[in-house]
């Protein structure tokens, strides 16, 4: 799309920062999994808070990673490049009203929020699934916990679990527990959540509210459109992708909208202070 300003325009400090970081996060992440086989969203993805692999500054380094790889399609760029790309045409016309401070606090306030939003939809989605590795845990038989691990852990752990279970046959419940736990701590470690998005619509928001009239020249369908009408649309469109939940949609809508919620909601505040322009 097209706001009408040149696109080869000098660059605003933080902007152009943020997209540097983003590509050298990018490249790191590419030589790392190549080079050792060491995938960095592991250790600087977002994690559920109650999975083993989280730490707290994830709220903030994930934002800097972006997907790089399928097993499909090999190495991917368009995840860093489009939003890279709306960073691009919408975060230097922010940047340029609010300054450079202001715009970096927007830009962690919203990234942060997302990550909130998309956490607390995460434990609604997890808590059955936790509920019943739980309940196995705790009341089981040995029976139903072997036919249950026999079916749920990766084929690696199952190997191992046999020849424990064939070693210690009298220890079934013990070890079947053990796994049972583990299994559980990778299904929570499994949740990793990469990706600027939540920054981008918490931008693409506050571009829509500082700009309304503003006339946007979409890709496809190629026709213009007020950027007011423009964010609204997206916001219902990922509404309706959040709630509905489709099977293999590995987009976090909900950090969508988070970002576009807490941007909102510092919008409000800072114009409520007098400090919206």
């Amino acid at each position: 799309m097209n706001t009408g300003a040149s696109p080869f325009g000098g660059l605003p400090p933080v902007v152009k920062n943020l997209i540097i970081i983003n590509a050298l996060f990018y490249v790191a992440s590419l030589v790392l999994i190549s080079t050792f086989g060491i995938r960095i969203e592991e250790y600087l993805g977002l994690h559920l808070p109650t999975a083993e692999s989280f730490n707290p500054f994830q709220l903030v380094t994930y934002m800097f990673l972006h997907a790089y790889y399928s097993p499909t399609e090999g190495i991917i760029f368009f995840h860093l490049f489009f939003n890279m790309f709306a960073l691009f045409m919408f975060g230097r016309m922010l940047e340029a009203v609010w300054g450079p401070k202001r715009f970096l606090i927007y830009y962690f306030v919203t990234g942060i929020g997302a990550a909130l939003v998309h956490i607390a939809t995460q434990y609604i989605e997890v808590t059955p699934v936790l509920q019943a590795i739980t309940h196995d845990i705790n009341n089981a038989s040995p029976e139903a916990l072997k036919s249950f691990l026999n079916q749920a852990l990766p084929r690696g752990m199952r190997d191992q679990y046999q020849q424990l279970i064939s070693e210690s046959p009298g220890s079934l419940h013990a070890i079947s527990r053990d796994f049972m736990v583990k299994y559980r701590n990778l299904y929570l470690d499994s949740f990793v959540t990469v990706g600027a998005s939540g920054s981008v619509f918490g931008i693409l928001l506050a571009f829509g509210m500082l700009f309304p009239n503003t006339q946007l020249m979409l890709l496809f369908p190629p026709i213009p459109i007020k950027a007011k009408y423009f964010v609204i649309i997206y916001g219902v469109i990922e509404l309706f992708m959040g709630v509905r939940n489709f099977a293999m949609d590995n987009v976090a809508h909900w950090a969508h909208l988070g970002g576009m919620l807490f941007g909102f909601i510092l919008i409000k505040y800072w114009k409520n202070k007098g400090f919206y322009y």
